[in-house]
Formats: structure tokens, C-alpha cells, sequence
């Protein structure tokens, strides 16, 4: 036994140094823990290494719990719990120049369409990956605790400890039918994963490489180290559960799947008063049209100033993405200020054919305004007769920015009768109320809807769902 395994660790870590396009996979905790624990296991001197041997398989154990915590959070509720899974997860996350090129091209064009040497690396790599996913982990366990007891009886507790997990994860490979689905489609057991290729390559190109076919919200972590981080809990909000404004949110639609069409799409700015469901409507939209491509990714006014390098990063995927920059506001005309006005219409570079942006403001013009800024009636008078329009150039530069934008899409604050609707419809959809908008049930509750917007926040979608959290509640109203 000592023989094959020693065998099948020195082909496993030959395996590992061996990968080429997915050589990122090497650099993960997990499989960088692994091969630590081979290199020990075919090292053939437990006299010298057993408190390493104890120590690598505590690591590597620590390193799949981990991953598999990560499993379950990010994508897979029931986890993977074992090695195969968790390298399956790791290759399907893998970002590297065969998945981009997948990503952009097109699937029709078919994977004979790629260039010969990148394929052939491709099917390399995944033989590779397979089999060292494939790797008996648990015999692995199991040789470790009977070498521990063998050569150091003083070591029978770590060495019976080892032998148990060992059993776990022996457990845990009975179980496998309950991960995640696609890694059973992508990259079948008992299989050279080399011939899943064409499948994998078409999951790519409908979905995205790496995070991006994983995850459908993003948030700009900063450059050049982070990047696209992934919003591993999105705002699930959906369409159907918005009501009211139809017609605004209308707009943010069709111009979202012109988009997303590859025809002529305009930057939009949603502006209006708090609460009026501005954010919600972009996030609806995306969540909506994840499945065609679209990406969501936040990036704070803070590092608006990185916008050059976001385009970059975004000009070479074949995904699409709306950046996403919530609550927009300019205390002056800064260098923030002017990287977004740059990118919407006027600088050098041309933005990616991949991006739009939605931004959403509380102000009109996005810069606040001061009565300094403003021309006064004697300055104006001037100005007309001599011609000399630099009296009007600071309000000039600060509507220059809002105007930009392809278009201006309104979300007033709702009369009386459009916040009992919403109210309304939040209620029904929730099931609070199922009798008919004219029944006797809803009176009080539209009293009180209005009420509730008099004390507390007036009138806003935001309003009317924190007025329906509470009737959900079942507590009594604070005037009662």
C-alpha cells in the first residue's frame, strides 16, 4: 500500500506543477495545502516530518472545510463536502485565457473555431484536473494514521483522529448526488474531464467565465488587486414585486434590452425624490435579465477616478454590464466629477460597447448648488451687452454633467392615491390582505397607510413598505 500511494502522490504533484492555462487553481489555498501534504506523504521520513505529517493534513483539512463553507454561501445550499467538488468548483471558477476567449466567442462559431493550441492545453489541463480530483483522499487519511501509529505509538490519538476524518470524508463521497448540478454535468466522476470540454465551453459562453458566470452582481473593489468583487448576497428584489410607476420604469426597461440587443442604448440618469424606488428599479432590471448576460456592477463615487481602468477590464468580456452608481451627488466639480463626465461624452477614449451607466440622484444636476454660483440680474445685463459669457460658466459646468446623460428619467413622489396603491399591492402580494381593494378589510388599512406617511417619512414606495413591514408585524400603530 505504502508503494501506490506514494505513487499516486508523486503523479498527483506532478499533475499540479503540470497545469498551464489553470495554473490559478494551483495558487488556492486549498490545492496549495494539498500539495504540502503530498510533498510530506512522498518526503519517506515520518522519523523526521510527523509532526509536519499532523500539522500538512490539519491545514488541508481546514482548507476544504473552508472551501466548502464557500461552496455552500456562494452557489451550492447542500455544499459539496469533499475534494472532487471542491476542485470541480475551483476549475469552474477558474479565469484564465481559454474561459475569456470562450466567453467572447460566439457559440455557434463552435469549439473547432478556436485556435488549435489553446485547445489542446484546455483538454490537458482538465485531464490533469481530474485526476487529481480524483485522488483517494480518504486512503490518503487512512495511510497517515496507520504510518503515525506504526513508527509513533505516542502518536495513536492524532493518528486515530486523522483515521476519522479520514471516515468522513469517505462519508461524504456516498453523498455527492446533492451538489451542485452542474459540476456533475461539467466534470462527471469516473471521467477524463479533457472530454466535458465542449460543454464546458458552451456553459461558458452563455454564462461568463469565472465569477461572472457565477455571480450576477458586482461591486468595484479598486485597481489593480481586487476588481470585480462579487456581491455574494444580492438585493433579490424582483419587477413584479414593484408597484407603481409603470411608466418611468418602462423606460428603464426598454432601454435596458436595446442594450442588451446590441442596438444604440442611452446612459440614464433616475432622478426624483428619496425613497421613490430609483435604486429598486435598476436592481429589478438586472436581476431580471441575469440569464441574457447582464451584469450588475456598483461602483462608489469614490473611485469614480478609476473609470478608465473599470472600462478596461469591462472592454474585453463578452458579458454586458450596467454600472451601477447609486445616489450621485457632487458637493463641487471634482476630479471625480470629471472622470464620469469624460466617460459619458467628450474624452479621448470611447466607452465599451459592453457598459452603460445608471446613476441615480436626488438632485436635478447632480452638483449642489450655491446662490454664489448663480448670475446675478446686473452680472446677466452685462454679460448680454458685451457678450462676455463667463459670468454663466460655473452653472454652465454644473448642469454640463446631468445633461450628458442620454436621458433624465423622472421619479416624482406619489399622490395620495398612487401611495394607497402601492401600499396596496405590497400587502396583496404578501398576502396580507386577500379580500378585494373595496372590501370593509381595507378601510383601516389605508387609514392608517395614511397616517403611517403623515408621522413618520410622507409619502414614497420606501414609505409604504415600511408601513407594510409593520401591519406584518401584528404590533398596534403608535397612535393607538
Amino acid at each position: 500500500m505504502k508503494h501506490e500511494v506514494i505513487e499516486a502522490a508523486q503523479t498527483a504533484l506532478a499533475d499540479i506543477a503540470g497545469l498551464v492555462l489553470f495554473s490559478q487553481v494551483r495558487d488556492k489555498p486549498l490545492m496549495r495545502a494539498f500539495k504540502d501534504l503530498l510533498e510530506q506523504v512522498v518526503s519517506q521520513n515520518p522519523g523526521r516530518a510527523e509532526g509536519s505529517l499532523v500539522h500538512s493534513w490539519a491545514v488541508f483539512m481546514a482548507s476544504l472545510v473552508e472551501m466548502d463553507m464557500s461552496c455552500r454561501e456562494a452557489a451550492a445550499p447542500q455544499g459539496y463536502g469533499d475534494f472532487y467538488h471542491a476542485l470541480a468548483w475551483m476549475t469552474l471558477r477558474d479565469d484564465n485565457l481559454f474561459t475569456r476567449t470562450a466567453e467572447v466567442h460566439p457559440e455557434a462559431a463552435g469549439l473547432d473555431s478556436f485556435p488549435r493550441a489553446l485547445r489542446t492545453l484546455a483538454q490537458i489541463d482538465l485531464s490533469r484536473l481530474g485526476r487529481i480530483a480524483a485522488f483517494d483522499i480518504p486512503g490518503l487519511g487512512f495511510y497517515i494514521g496507520a504510518l503515525l501509529r506504526e513508527g509513533f505509538p505516542f502518536l495513536d490519538q492524532p493518528a486515530h483522529a486523522i483515521e476519522e476524518e479520514a471516515r468522513l470524508l469517505w462519508a461524504a463521497e456516498g453523498n455527492r448526488g446533492g451538489a451542485y448540478p452542474i459540476l456533475h454535468t461539467l466534470f462527471p466522476e469516473h471521467t477524463d474531464w479533457a472530454l466535458g470540454l465542449p460543454d464546458l465551453t458552451a456553459y461558458i459562453q452563455r454564462t461568463g467565465a469565472g465569477d461572472l458566470g457565477l455571480y450576477r452582481s458586482f461591486r468595484w473593489a479598486g485597481f489593480p488587486d481586487l476588481g470585480l468583487k462579487p456581491v455574494l448576497h444580492p438585493d433579490p428584489v424582483q419587477l413584479s414585486s414593484l408597484a407603481g410607476y409603470e411608466e418611468p420604469r418602462s423606460v428603464v426597461i426598454t432601454n435596458t434590452l436595446r442594450f442588451l440587443e446590441g442596438k444604440p442604448a442611452n446612459n440614464l440618469l433616475l432622478y426624483g425624490d428619496r425613497g421613490t424606488g430609483k435604486s429598486a428599479t435598476v436592481k429589478a432590471v438586472c436581476n431580471e435579465y441575469a440569464h441574457r448576460g447582464l451584469r450588475l456592477l456598483e461602483v462608489p463615487k469614490g473611485k469614480l477616478v478609476q473609470l478608465p481602468e473599470i472600462l478596461e477590464t469591462l472592454r474585453c468580456r463578452g458579458l454586458r454590464f450596467i454600472i451601477f452608481i447609486d445616489d450621485l451627488s457632487f458637493e463641487k466639480t471634482d476630479d471625480s466629477f470629471t472622470a464620469l463626465k469624460r466617460l459619458l461624452e467628450g474624452g479621448i477614449e470611447a466607452k465599451p460597447s459592453q457598459a452603460v451607466i445608471y446613476a441615480t440622484s436626488n438632485r436635478r444636476h447632480l452638483v449642489k448648488e450655491y446662490a454664489a454660483d448663480r448670475p446675478t440680474t446686473a452680472m446677466a445685463a452685462d454679460a448680454l451687452a458685451t457678450g462676455d459669457m463667463r459670468a454663466f460658466d460655473t452653472l454652465q459646468e454644473q448642469f454640463s454633467l446631468a445633461d450628458r446623460f442620454g436621458l433624465t428619467v423622472v421619479f416624482a413622489a406619489p399622490g395620495q392615491e398612487e401611495f394607497l396603491h402601492i401600499a396596496e399591492s405590497i400587502a396583496r402580494e404578501r398576502g396580507i390582505i386577500r379580500d378585494p381593494p373595496q372590501g370593509e378589510v381595507w378601510k383601516p388599512f389605508r387609514e392608517n397607510a395614511l397616517r403611517w406617511e403623515r408621522w413618520f417619512n410622507g409619502r414614497s414606495p420606501r414609505t409604504a413598505v415600511q408601513y407594510v413591514d409593520w401591519v406584518a408585524g401584528g404590533a398596534g400603530f403608535p397612535w393607538e
